[in-house]
């Protein structure tokens, strides 16, 4: 069993080779400049690795990014090989990284709070108090009053 600060290592590296191996290595046009790697998890025995990306486009282009980076994977792993120096290369799986939609959601989650907001701010514009402006009492008004 590997120590974590090894897998992470190793992850990191996973993460620069395949980045750059897409970049400048690899002329399939299904994956272009529009895949980027957002992160890289390697389990314990450094015997498996996931490579999550993102894709700039839509749906289409997402399955066709996906396709391209499944052709690619040997030429990928032989890389990360390359580079590792390692007994053993992981394999690589590559999930699509659910963080543009997480992001986007939470976007507009946002925009709804700030309309709201608005919304209260505009009726309570020109409210006024249902009873005093300041329903507290101070100390001395009442030996005051008596």
């Amino acid at each position: 069993m590997a120590d974590n600060a090894r897998a992470k290592k190793l992850a990191d590296l996973i993460r620069e080779v395949v980045a750059e191996k897409l970049q400048r290595g690899i002329k399939d046009p299904r994956l272009g400049t529009h895949v980027t790697i957002t992160d890289t998890r390697v389990t314990g025995d450094l015997r498996e690795a996931t490579v999550f990306y993102t894709v700039y486009g839509d749906e289409e282009e997402r399955a066709s990014a996906a396709a391209g980076l499944e052709s690619a994977k040997g030429i990928l792993r032989s890389a990360v090989g390359r580079a590792a120096g390692t007994k053993f290369t992981p394999t690589l799986a590559f999930v699509a990284d659910a963080l543009p939609e997480n992001a986007k959601t939470i976007e507009n989650l946002l925009d709804r709070a700030r309309a709201s907001d608005a919304q209260v701010r505009e009726a309570s514009s020109g409210a006024t108090f249902a009873g005093e402006a300041d329903p507290y009492k101070k100390p001395g008004e009442d030996e005051a009053a008596e």
